[in-house]
């Protein structure tokens, strides 16, 4: 056996062991408590629509109600997965929306019709792994048509 080819199966063979003790570090895998009281649709009027769009492409990053796939149980991929959904759920999180003051409240909505129409959302990451995720041009001009509608109101009188 020539010095390359060891080398080569002392590679391998080191890549898998690292993949296979990398399991054993998972990352937090949670759904917390969703409070109904607290959900945006408790806050603002969601129309059917709008409500179909944020449960197709925003749900699994910006709730406390991710659906969790098989892959996302396998590390490395899982490490990943957890960040963007934590960090998502840190930026806006459509569950836990009656925390946010007026102001936090304005510029998520302000922010989230900036994202779609920039095509920073969803990310593309995820549009790749859930095509149904992605976007239209309709999707994004009636996301923002709801937020420039919301925005517009006292918050307080919102929900109707």
């Amino acid at each position: 056996m020539t010095r390359s080819r060891r080398i080569l199966g002392w590679s391998l063979i080191t890549i898998v062991i690292v993949l296979v003790l990398a399991q054993f570090i998972r990352p937090q895998r949670t759904n917390p408590r969703v409070d109904p009281a607290e959900r945006v649709d408790a806050h603002l009027t969601v129309p059917a629509d709008v409500q179909a769009i944020l449960d197709r492409s925003c749900r699994d990053c910006h709730t406390n109600e991710t659906r969790w796939p098989g892959y996302s149980a396998v590390a490395p991929v899982s490490w990943y997965i957890a960040h963007d959904v934590h960090e998502g759920r840190e930026h806006l999180n459509f569950s836990e929306w009656g925390s946010y003051d007026e102001k936090e409240a304005r510029h998520n909505l302000e922010e989230l019709c900036e994202e779609v129409r920039e095509g920073q959302m969803p990310v593309a990451a995820y549009t790749w792994l859930h095509p149904a995720a992605k976007l239209t041009p309709g999707d994004v001009k009636r996301l923002c048509e709801w937020t420039d509608t919301a925005r517009g109101k006292p918050m307080e009188t919102l929900r109707q």
